[in-house]
């Protein structure tokens, strides 16, 4: 195509210029009077004759004796000649079949004359592939630990306990996840971005680690968030402090770059909750709490299954603003996902309670609803924890 391309460039260009030639020829003892007599003859063959720039520039470097001895016959045969040529370049490049049949004759006589006998076997075999270092890992049990400053290791085992471990001076812990050494880890950032690093990779947690910053390049004024590993199938509900979310699955947060995946959409002054895992799409239920202290418990099955957006509106919020323009809108402060069964532990500051399953029925309803409020003094939630069914 490319080379058809080319030569119709060629043909449709000497069509331009003989067209200018063939006024030069008819009009030919005026050109030659001009481009004589005048001091600036290119303008005035291009005002008196209708020609454009690279015309007139075309007669101008013609020689006058070789202008003198132009033939008409000529110059209409070579048109005639161009244009069909350039009728049938048009017709090829329109028709896709029409290409094909020009390939296929050109590599048939290809053949026919430069072809012999194969000298050498056609053989079968596997596609190749890349050698994957993860799947080669070990698989071991590790405890991966973030810090509120970014910097991260892994260690062996998950009976730690990330909160006691020694950090940098003026940093602190962030999160932990538990996973294998042989499965992919995937940290999220403020901005809801995910990256994604083989965990086998990540320095040990006999020193204070690396800083994430060093394998990964996040926005300005991002931070590292949250840690989340598992097998590929393994899903998590992603939700926004704007009250909407969606179920992702873990394959579908993995990046191959450095700067991550844009996974969360989320807005100005908006921020990204903890990532809840799911275990059962079908029976778990999700409680939303707000900062005005509603509760609403949906079914999971109410969310939708995305690989990146904003998801749909999980929970009702209240959008206000004071007379100075200060936003007061209410928030999604927490997410929890509740197998069937589950208990839901609240803390108020320092009150707790404990709601079984029969008092959540009472919060629950459709997605997008508001939900209930929360008994007086347990309003103000500060913290989430499930009690699975058999836990003590």
């Amino acid at each position: 195509r490319r080379r058809l391309e080319w030569r119709l460039a060629k043909v449709e260009k000497r069509l331009h210029l003989l067209a200018g030639l063939l006024i030069a020829y008819l009009n030919i003892d005026e050109v030659i009077h001009i481009i004589r007599t005048e001091d600036e003859p290119k303008p005035v063959l291009m005002q008196r004759f209708e020609l454009t720039e690279i015309q007139a520039d075309y007669i101008l470097d013609t020689r006058l004796r070789q202008l003198a001895r132009l033939e008409e016959m000529k110059l209409r045969g070579e048109q005639d000649e161009l244009e069909k040529e350039r009728r049938d370049l048009n017709k090829l490049l329109g028709s896709d079949k029409a290409l094909t049949r020009l390939i296929r004759g050109e590599l048939l006589e290809d053949a026919r004359l430069y072809g012999d006998e194969r000298r050498s076997p056609l053989k079968t075999r596997k596609a190749s592939q890349a050698l994957d270092e993860t799947a080669m890992a070990p698989s071991e049990p590790v405890t991966v630990i973030l810090s509120r400053m970014g910097w991260i290791r892994a260690a062996k085992g998950h009976d730690i306990d990330a909160t006691t471990l020694s950090y940098k001076q003026g940093d602190t812990f962030q999160a932990a996840v538990h996973g294998r050494s042989n499965q992919p880890l995937v940290i999220m950032d403020s901005s809801g971005r995910s990256y994604t690093l083989p965990t086998h990779t990540l320095p040990s947690a006999r020193g204070q680690g690396e800083p994430l910053t060093g394998r990964l390049a996040p926005p300005a004024q991002a931070s590292f968030q949250y840690l989340l590993t598992g097998s590929d199938d393994t899903r998590y509900v992603l939700a926004s402090g704007a009250g909407y979310g969606f179920i992702c699955p873990l394959a579908d947060m993995y990046s191959k770059v450095k700067a991550g995946k844009v996974l969360v959409t989320l807005g100005d002054n908006v921020g990204l909750l903890a990532p809840e895992p799911v275990s059962n799409p079908a029976t778990d239920r999700l409680a939303l709490v707000s900062s005005s202290g509603f509760l609403l418990v949906i079914g999971l099955d109410e969310l939708p299954v995305m690989s990146k957006g904003k998801g749909n509106k999980l929970l009702s919020l209240k959008q206000e603003k004071d007379g100075s323009g200060l936003n007061l809108s209410e928030t999604l402060c927490f997410i929890a996902v509740l197998p069937a069964g589950a208990e839901l532990k609240l803390q108020a500051g320092g009150r707790y309670k404990l709601m079984k399953p029969a008092e959540l029925d009472e919060y629950q309803g459709e997605r997008g609803r508001r939900g209930k409020s929360l008994p007086k003094g347990y309003r103000n939630v500060t913290r989430l924890e499930v009690i699975h069914a058999g836990q003590d």
